[in-house]
């Protein structure tokens, strides 16, 4: 069964070593760059505009040369986003003619939207169709999973309403294909026919993402119902589209800088640095909301299930802190199933929930997405109204299944949820400045949230505290 792993991006995964000097060298620039402006701001000195200048570039300069011993893709799109803002403050007048780099990525992500989807589903269905096999389990495993993920995508909505994180940070102007579409009012009806594509060519090019997710799923079904003569060529076939699609993927992210750089230097050259009080407001959105899933869902649920938490805590802190370091799932799989195996979870639960969660089961992901996409809708100044927000929490709890193993996957289902409901694009290339930040958190979440399924599903067979068979 094809697993949706990824060897994550080389550069954000290489590790080099910054010399003594050049980081006391950092600190020296970062302090006197800080004074000046805390100086010049108070009120105190009135520094020179040039100086002032000079003192910001002298500090971005310093992160460039960070950037290049340190070889990593998320230290660049950090720093990308340091020096768009920068850009965008001096230099507005060149900064608004750059939004045609960051076109070009969004373009490029699109491409991968609909293959990926649809490779990814018709595996993860047709790899697990010994659901019938595993009989109970299957069915346990895939209702705690929906409901689960279900509740983290309304968390998400209720805190972005609560917060209102995009609020304030105005449009940077009229764009004419990142206008909100006048969609007209549809009746029930037309709603529910509009999911099932009539030609899924026309859904692909449309980018009608909930209609190449059911076409997916039948496939899938259909599929896995197959002779295995018929069936294995199919998987296999899937399975190399999409590790393609992922290496795909990964190399479209090393245009990912650039694409930083363009958007935030395009939407500070427009709106000011404002923009980056939203940035951080949805951060904290993101951080406070994944605390109170975890403090409120996941934990209830482990008392529920009478599943011990300190022991659970100690269990998971390995695999949890790899998720975190390396935003990656893939990566803490193999320690996350051993420790939970340990755990006293038996190998053959853990063999079946631990996998399927990683396609079902995407606890932080799913809470992320949801938030994001409102958040778009409040960065370009479009009301959406309650019932449009429940469908966009429908369309998601389809949409983020089966991607867990992809690196920026998340802006990737983003972007096709976005397009689907006539949102604006340019926000995500925004978002994508701090995305890093937020995956840590997020990851580590779905890592969480599939180790504690794993136990949760054994305490409902009554299994729990066996190993390999044996009390």
């Amino acid at each position: 069964m094809y697993s949706g792993k990824l060897i994550t991006s080389d550069l954000s995964r290489q590790k080099r070593k910054i010399p003594a000097g050049y980081f006391y060298l950092f600190l020296s620039v970062l302090f006197m760059a800080s004074l000046l402006a805390v100086l010049n701001y108070s009120g105190l000195v009135i520094i020179h505009p040039v100086i002032l200048l000079t003192s910001r570039w002298m500090l971005i300069l310093v992160l460039i040369g960070y950037a290049l011993i340190r070889k990593s893709l998320t230290t660049w799109i950090l720093i990308s986003m340091v020096l768009g803002a920068e850009f965008g403050y001096d230099l507005p007048q060149v900064a608004v003619h750059l939004q045609v780099i960051s076109k070009i990525f969004l373009r490029l992500i699109k491409t991968i939207i609909a293959p990926l989807l649809f490779a990814t589903i018709v595996v993860g269905i047709a790899g697990h169709s010994n659901l019938r096999q595993v009989g109970r389990m299957g069915w346990k495993s895939l209702v705690y999973f929906e409901i689960i993920s279900t509740v983290a995508l309304f968390i998400g909505l209720f805190a972005i309403n609560i917060t209102r994180a995009g609020v304030g940070a105005g449009s940077p102007g009229p764009l004419a294909e990142d206008k909100m579409q006048d969609l007209p009012l549809q009746t029930g009806a037309e709603i529910i026919l509009h999911i099932f594509p009539e030609n899924i060519a026309k859904s692909i090019y449309e980018g009608q993402v909930l209609q190449i997710v059911i076409f997916s799923i039948l496939f899938g079904i259909a599929v896995a119902l197959l002779r295995d003569k018929y069936k294995n060529p199919m998987i296999r076939f899937t399975g190399a589209l999409a590790e393609t699609m992922f290496k795909f993927t990964q190399i479209i992210m090393y245009f990912a800088p650039f694409a930083v750089f363009a958007a935030i230097a395009y939407s500070i050259g427009h709106m000011g640095l404002d923009i980056l009080f939203n940035l951080f407001k949805l951060l904290a959105t993101l951080y406070v909301s994944l605390i109170v899933f975890l403090l409120f869902v996941l934990l209830p649920v482990a008392w529920l299930f009478k599943i011990p938490v300190k022991k659970f805590v100690i269990a998971i802190s390995e695999p949890v802190s790899i998720a975190f370091a390396t935003t990656s799932s893939e990566s803490a799989l193999p320690v996350a199933m051993e420790r939970m195996e340990e755990f006293g979870v038996p190998r053959k639960i853990v063999a079946f929930v631990m996998p399927t969660g990683y396609s079902f089961n995407l606890d932080g992901t799913t809470l992320y997405l949801s938030l994001a996409t409102i958040f778009i809708a409040q960065v370009a100044g479009i009301h959406l109204s309650f019932d449009r927000q429940l469908m966009i929490v429908f369309t998601l709890m389809l949409t983020s299944k089966g991607v867990a193993g992809v690196p920026r996957a998340s802006m990737v289902i983003l972007l096709a949820t976005a397009a689907s409901f006539g949102l604006p694009s340019w926000p995500i290339y925004i978002i994508l400045g701090i995305d890093e930040l937020m995956d840590m958190a997020r990851t580590s979440v779905n890592v969480i949230g599939n180790c504690l399924a794993t136990a949760v599903i054994a305490k409902w067979e009554g299994e729990f505290g066996q190993v390999n068979g044996k009390r």
